[in-house]
């Protein structure tokens, strides 16, 4: 969940409450780097194993489409679980948030070790919760680590938080590619992936992961922070004013497309390109090393268009670059595409799963930094890779913090993303891969064109913010 996701991750953290929150005289500034370090690798644990199993939900529990429905029922819990995420945070705590955010992904590895509707549908529906929750807690936590050990070492907050965040999104980008590794080897056996005891045996090595990420989580220090418990919304309607904001925004309208547009390619890639893509040419086993190949084609894009960002232009020449790529992808597997034996037939997938790789790296950093240009009072590129997991890259733009409406902006940005990931899920098992292309295709066109008419609007109001070529 990268993407966010990846996938789920990032949901709306609460940025601007943590950078206020005061370190109890427990954390000390050596605990501070301990519990980046902890936090880091728990979420490694945790999100390797979990990337990958999702990865193969389309394909190894087919038994009347449970997996993609599952996923389905998962993304849309966690887009009506988004809007109420940082308040439970802001009650339990961060460090339990973290601790009962990783329950859920644990049940839901577990649940795959017994795949039923009584299982998997339940555990996704909590796993949704769960996700909305760890990603405030994630945020809110690794700020306040991070601004105890600048207070605590009188160093710059600002280079700080980017340390920290760079520590902790450089390992969490890895797991992409290693769950799908693990994946690969342990299902290497047969074209169909083996059989049901080689799926369970990955499972339960998963499960295995998942149970290190908790211990982790609870060996986190406890960092007593001084909080105003004041609601930060005084009603549900307050709150629901302060969601919808954006929406009264021109900017965010024309933002609105591409940003669905995002989740329905991070989706068609779980969903669509594992199943009728993958499967049919290298059998299970090779989903987990075509999704490796794209995991790493992700990174490595979104840390080269993340340096090259520098305004709107670069930002809408970047997006066209990589919706040029994914445009190629879908009328080409549209028009031309049939699967093929030998040895060119099993490289196309992992070709097709590098440029897909591409074109999400290039959504997933643009977007955001697309976000951060556009909303209220932005002096440069914030540095939101608290927020989401492929900004590392723009951690050198770490002094500014969100304000309101870009918060809100934000929480937009995972609504409309996880709930048009959910339409894909929902979708892919009742139509076919050539409707699927088609509704892709089309929706790549009219975000595409929304967000070139952006452009323009911002070019005639905002001329400063489309033509910057530095960031201080």
């Amino acid at each position: 969940m990268a993407g966010a996701d990846t996938e789920l991750a990032a949901a709306a953290g609460d940025v601007e409450e943590a950078a206020s929150l005061i370190p109890g005289p427990g954390a000390s500034a050596t605990g501070a780097a301990r519990d980046v370090h902890l936090l880091s690798s728990a979420f490694l644990f945790v999100f390797l194993a979990y990337h990958a199993a999702q990865n193969l939900q389309s394909t190894v529990n087919t038994d009347e489409n449970l997996g993609d429905i599952s996923l389905g029922v998962l993304y849309t819990s966690f887009t009506a679980f988004s809007a109420v995420g940082s308040a439970v945070v802001r009650w339990m705590g961060s460090r339990r948030a973290l601790v009962v955010g990783t329950s859920g992904y644990l049940l839901f590895i577990a649940a795959n070790l017994a795949p039923s509707w009584y299982t998997m549908v339940p555990a996704s529906l909590y796993l949704g919760f769960t996700a909305s929750i760890i990603w405030v807690g994630q945020g809110t936590y690794l700020t306040s680590a991070a601004l105890s050990h600048a207070r605590e070492n009188n160093l710059p907050e600002g280079p700080t938080l980017g340390s920290f965040n760079g520590e902790f999104w450089g390992m969490f980008a890895s797991t992409q590619v290693i769950g799908n590794l693990i994946s690969l080897a342990l299902l290497r056996n047969g074209k169909d992936g083996g059989s049901v005891t080689g799926k369970n045996l990955l499972f339960a090595v998963f499960l295995g992961f998942m149970i290190v990420g908790i211990v982790l989580m609870c060996l986190l220090s406890k960092r007593d922070e001084k909080r105003n418990n004041t609601p930060t919304h005084s009603s549900f309607g307050a709150m629901l004013k302060y969601i919808i904001a954006p929406l009264k925004d021109q900017r965010m309208l024309l933002t609105i497309p591409l940003i669905a547009y995002s989740g329905l390619q991070q989706a068609f890639v779980w969903a669509v390109f594992t199943k009728s893509i993958v499967t049919p040419v290298l059998g299970i086993s090779g989903v987990g090393g075509a999704m490796a190949i794209y995991g790493a084609a992700d990174v490595v894009c979104s840390l080269i268009a993340g340096r090259l960002t520098s305004g709107l232009r670069s930002a809408a020449f970047i997006v066209s670059v990589g919706a040029i790529l994914q445009a190629v992808v879908l009328f080409w597997l549209l028009l031309f595409y049939s699967p093929m034996d030998g040895l060119l037939g099993a490289a196309i997938p992992l070709f097709i799963g590098a440029l897909w790789g591409v074109g999400d790296g290039v959504l997933n950093t643009q977007l955001s930094a697309l976000l951060g240009l556009l909303f209220e009072d932005v002096k440069g590129i914030i540095d939101f890779v608290c927020l989401l997991p492929y900004l590392l890259v723009l951690n050198k733009y770490s002094n500014l913090t969100p304000r309101p409406m870009q918060e809100a902006a934000f929480a937009q940005l995972k609504v409309w993303q996880s709930g048009a990931i959910a339409v894909i899920f929902f979708l892919s098992p009742s139509i076919t891969l050539q409707a699927m292309l088609i509704l892709m295709a089309t929706g790549l066109v009219i975000s595409f064109g929304s967000f070139l008419f952006l452009t323009l609007v911002v070019e005639k109001s905002s001329p400063v913010i489309a033509r910057s070529e530095t960031v201080s």
